[in-house]
């Protein structure tokens, strides 16, 4: 097995950000770079050191797509495992709320090639790995009988 000769310490730390609208879609993005080039994803990146993961959070989701988010929760944990690609994080996927704001491409050109809201029950087929977590915590929650 070859090991990864880079300087990067693995596994990395990442978040992600599910943000739903008022008609209960999820917003998504077009990754254009690595990690999942070329798959829909929900917003989010590597947490920088010494930032708070919720801290991480709101700013990625400025940068990636200009909306003022406010945590709900945590959703769910995320691992992905690509070894031949050099690739191993782990991410904390959370809930969020827009406070303000109109979903925007703030990386147009660069690592984002597209912004979009989904319905949950008509996601396209080329999802990232680490935003499928994210999508079964939100169906098992939909599913669950509720105890009011």
């Amino acid at each position: 097995m070859t090991m990864n000769t880079t300087n990067e310490t693995l596994p990395r730390l990442g978040v992600g950000a599910v943000i739903r609208n008022e008609r209960n879609e999820i917003l998504l993005v077009w990754r254009n770079r690595n990690p999942q080039k070329d798959t829909w994803s929900i917003p989010g990146g590597k947490i920088d050191p010494y930032e708070q993961l919720e801290a991480c959070v709101i700013r990625e989701v400025k940068e990636e797509v200009d909306l003022d988010v406010e945590i709900v929760g945590l959703l769910c944990m995320a691992e992905t495992i690509q070894a031949d690609a050099g690739e191993h994080w782990v991410s904390a996927i959370y809930e969020v709320v827009v406070k303000d704001g109109v979903a925007r491409n703030m990386e147009e050109g660069g690592a984002i090639g597209a912004v979009k809201w989904f319905a949950l029950d008509n996601l396209p087929a080329n999802l990232a790995c680490f935003t499928l977590p994210a999508i079964e915590a939100l169906q098992k929650r939909a599913a669950a009988p509720s105890h009011m």
